[in-house]
């Protein structure tokens, strides 16, 4: 089928998390015979710090921050089968919302792919006159980063037809085993841009657990952290671009893994970095979240941590010999069962489904004409 893919960036991970969920899965569906064309915002800086050119299994279009710009991009919906519209495109989200129902086919698919679940699930409760209300009666299906049930029956609550989540998973021929590099070297990394509701988690699970162990080197990577006052044993090093993603995972003896406020909060959204890292064959650390033992088994193929002494105790307590052999079970263990190509047939199968219902219902079945 012919996909038309509204999202915040696939060239560039830069203040654009959701990067290499989006290249894992659409490299995916590709082989699959899907034909992706990815329209994306010059926004934030993004293409002037590309990770990636554009690649052979999907047309990406850039186009320019600016009304006319979007409506434009917005009118290539119109000769889709699916139409997909994520959530954080960075540029007028609403407006790109309605501007993609507007010109889809009515036989097409409409979807939107929530990335942030629990941020947009509280706008959407806290603004009963949001657009995006009357969006949802429209929509064919709702598909999300993650969430579980709660997340899941929070979006039929408000409307939804169907809500499924599609998980972050690993792809082998980007996130692999690499050899150490010296620039990375640390007790503990962590990598994340500095956002409003990660900051005082990665206090509590990062910064006070290194300003207990002064005598561990921990490594800070991400956008955001420069002006912020750290403890002497933490470096910040700024963004770290997806192509040294491996070497960062591999190099110091642990890396840790730490939910923004929201995602604790509502569901579970294992992200993009857990599969990274145990693809790297990395020793990781997480803070904890109900269903994590669904995706890695606590103890054997992570290490999870109730709060920063956790954190502090854990790796007092960490060999390097224990960390390569949990680094290994969680490499083992996503190569079976998380990879981005196991979710491109869920996808890939919920396309077909759906697709096939609306022909057999009908051209103007699946929503509300705009």
């Amino acid at each position: 089928m012919k996909i038309a893919f509204y999202g915040s960036s696939l060239l560039s991970s830069y203040w654009n998390g959701a990067a290499t969920y989006y290249r894992g899965l659409l490299r995916s569906l590709a082989a699959h015979g899907h034909d992706i064309t990815f329209y994306e915002p010059d926004a934030y800086g993004r293409q002037q710090n590309r990770d990636i050119e554009p690649p052979d299994w999907a047309r990406v279009v850039v186009y320019e921050a600016s009304p006319d710009a979007l409506k434009r991009a917005a009118a290539e919906a119109a000769g889709a089968d699916v139409v997909v519209k994520t959530s954080g495109v960075g540029y007028e989200d609403d407006a790109l919302l309605r501007a993609v129902l507007d010109a889809a086919d009515t036989r097409a698919v409409k979807i939107f792919w929530d990335v942030d679940a629990p941020a947009t699930l509280a706008e959407l409760k806290a603004m009963p006159d949001h657009p995006s209300h009357r969006a949802l009666t429209e929509l064919d299906l709702v598909l999300t980063y993650g969430g579980g049930d709660p997340v899941v029956e929070a979006y039929r609550a408000l409307g939804a037809a169907e809500c499924v989540p599609i998980y972050n998973a690993l792809d082998p021929t980007t996130h692999h085993p690499v050899p150490a590099e010296p620039r990375f070297a640390a007790a503990l990394g962590f990598l994340g841009n500095r956002l409003p509701d990660r900051e005082a988690r990665v206090e509590q699970f990062f910064l006070e657990p290194a300003a207990r162990l002064p005598e561990q080197h921990f490594l800070l990577g991400g956008s955001g952290w420069h002006d912020r006052p750290l403890p002497g044993n933490v470096t910040a090093i700024g963004h770290v671009p997806t192509k040294d993603h491996n070497a960062f995972n591999t190099s110091p003896k642990a890396v840790l893994n730490i939910n923004r406020d929201s995602m604790a909060a509502t569901g579970f959204s294992p992200p993009t970095r857990v599969f990274e890292a145990a693809g790297a064959g990395a020793c990781l650390i997480t803070d904890e979240w109900p269903g994590i033992d669904l995706f890695l088994k606590p103890g054997e193929e992570v290490l999870v941590a109730r709060d920063g002494q956790d954190v502090a105790d854990l790796m007092v307590g960490l060999t390097d010999e224990r960390a390569a052999a949990i680094g290994q079970a969680a490499l083992k263990r996503v190569l079976a069962d998380h990879t981005y190509e196991g979710r491109a047939v869920t996808v890939d199968a919920i396309l077909a489904r759906v697709h096939a219902a609306k022909a057999a219902s009908g051209p103007a079945a699946g929503g509300v004409a705009a």
